[in-house]
This record gives C-alpha cells, sequence and structure tokens, in this order.
C-alpha cells in the first residue's frame, strides 16, 4: 500500500496548481518595471525641455517706450537668434522691452527702446557702426562681469541692447536689420565732452 501512496502523491506533483498561474505572475512582476520604466522616460523628457520663468525686468527711465519709433520696432524684433528665443516677461512689463533667453534660462539677452541718450555717450565716444546702425559701447570692465551694453545712437530715441559676450554678434546684427527697416536714421545728437 505504501507504494501506492507514493505514486499518487508523485502524480499530484505533476499537476498544475489551480493557485496562481505562469501568466498572472509575469504580469505582476512587469507591470511595475514598465511603470518606473515609464516614469524614467518621462522625468528624462522632462529635463530636456525644462520650463523658463517669465524673466522679471526692472524698470529703467524710457520716456519714449511707447512713441511711434519704438512701436514701429518691437513688432519688427526677431523671435530668436540661434537658441536664444523670445522670453515671457513678469507683468507688468516695461514698456518698450523685449527679451531672450536659452531653453535653460541664463543670462537674457535685453532690449530696451526709447531710452534717454546715455550719460557716457559724448562728442568722444567711439562708435562701431553694424548694418548700418551706429553702436555705442558701454561696459563695465572694472566689475568682471560677462556682458555689455550697445545702444543705437542715430535713430531719434535712444535703443539699449544688454547681452552676454557669448551670445555672438548674430543678435546684434539681426537687431540691426530690424532698427534699419523700422526706424529713419537722424543725426547723431552726443552729449558735451566732459570737463
Amino acid at each position: 500500500m505504501k507504494s501506492t501512496d507514493t505514486d499518487e502523491s508523485d502524480a499530484d506533483e505533476d499537476e498544475p496548481s489551480e493557485g496562481r498561474s505562469p501568466a498572472l505572475i509575469a504580469t505582476a512582476v512587469a507591470l511595475p518595471i514598465a511603470l518606473v520604466a515609464g516614469v524614467l522616460v518621462m522625468g528624462v523628457l522632462a529635463n530636456r525641455h525644462p520650463t523658463r520663468e517669465p524673466l522679471v525686468l526692472g524698470a529703467v527711465g524710457a520716456p519714449a517706450a511707447t512713441g511711434p519709433q519704438c512701436s514701429a520696432l518691437l513688432p519688427a524684433l526677431p523671435e530668436k537668434f540661434g537658441d536664444y528665443t523670445t522670453s515671457e516677461l513678469v507683468q507688468p512689463a516695461p514698456a518698450g522691452a523685449k527679451a531672450w533667453q536659452q531653453a535653460d534660462g541664463g543670462d537674457a539677452i535685453v532690449l530696451r527702446c526709447g531710452l534717454e541718450r546715455p550719460m557716457e555717450f559724448n562728442r568722444a565716444s567711439p562708435l562701431q557702426v553694424v548694418n548700418n546702425v551706429n553702436w555705442f559701447d558701454v561696459r563695465d570692465s572694472t566689475s568682471g562681469a560677462a556682458s555689455g551694453t550697445y545702444w543705437a545712437v542715430d535713430r531719434g530715441t535712444y535703443i539699449a541692447l544688454t547681452m552676454p559676450d557669448n551670445a555672438g554678434p548674430t543678435p546684434l546684427q539681426e537687431i540691426s536689420d530690424a532698427i534699419t527697416k523700422a526706424i529713419p536714421q537722424q543725426p547723431l545728437d552726443p552729449g558735451p565732452l566732459p570737463n
């Protein structure tokens, strides 16, 4: 009799149990793995296109910012320069201003139109002409800043373009083209020589 019982218990071990099927176990293992992989992929994709915060621009004296020259210039400006695209400005944004940043933020290119003549601009100021626009370059060489401000000084209103040194020449060239098309050239009006 003993041998019969052993044969019956061996037969029971060969039959599949009614508890959990192999497909159910495989699904239970694969589902969490797929979920974790999906979360990781979404994280990588989100970091490729980080959201850029709106840019805060402080107010400056710009008495002609809402005038006809700036009203003609602002819509004529490019939307992008290479990796720099138009930035959203925190409201209320100053009149006559536009900015561009890279996708990850960082130093911005900022244009302000309708400003008063810069104090540094006088009859002895060196100018550079870029695409028919006379620019006066102002830099603070003592602070070690990696940016500078160029002033368009021949349009009847003053336009300042502040940009990081690593932005290259393209923004200055393309903005000069937009200025040339939107605002007619005027005679220079530098300040007097300093005492």
